[in-house]
């Protein structure tokens, strides 16, 4: 489940100047306590003066992408459109996702890339930049997620390249006798 969670710290700006600032992250945690915690300890390794948790509330993103040479967060509205046979009509439900990408263009370039397997029917109807300054996914520390959280920040802080038609090279083993038994 994701939080997002608010911080209030002293920044200092360009010109020199500190000035106090309220900026919004988001956690992958199971509980407020835990994002609360998370967050603390995820905010203590880039501020090192004082920093306040000024809000923590559920985050509606269904799902979460990063992509590689961005820098912003973005949040798609995606409908999903499903036909109703009893009624007749179509039924459209919303669902959100928080795209990196560095234009509105580029998160819509983004989010057509992370809706590429969804077997039914949907539509953008809305992108827009979000507030959230970082996302700190879950990771338990285990060997085979240290690996993939090392992907997930380099994904994060990777250089734009041009966008390349991706091949499935996915490959199925054929069925034996027993298994259609």
């Amino acid at each position: 489940m994701w939080y997002e969670c608010k911080i209030k710290y002293r920044k200092t700006d360009d010109t020199g100047l500190q000035k106090v600032t309220t900026e919004p992250y988001l956690v992958d945690a199971l509980s407020y306590t835990e994002a609360e915690s998370r967050i603390t300890e995820e905010m203590s390794a880039y501020i090192s003066e004082e920093f306040k948790i000024t809000n923590i509330k559920v985050a509606n993103f269904a799902e979460i992408h990063p992509f590689e040479n961005a820098d912003r967060w973005f949040k798609s509205k995606v409908s999903l459109v499903a036909y109703d046979e009893e009624s007749g009509k179509e039924r459209k439900t919303n669902m959100y996702l928080l795209v990196q990408a560095n234009d509105v263009k580029e998160a819509y370039d983004n989010t057509i890339h992370a809706m590429k397997n969804t077997m039914g029917d949907y539509s953008i109807p809305a992108i827009s930049e979000s507030p959230i300054m970082d996302v700190f996914p879950y990771f338990s520390g285990e060997e085979g997620e240290l690996e993939q959280k090392e992907r997930f920040n380099a994904l994060k802080a990777s250089k734009p390249e041009v966008a390349a038609e991706v091949e499935d090279h996915m490959e199925f083993e054929p069925a034996t006798e027993e298994a259609s038994v």
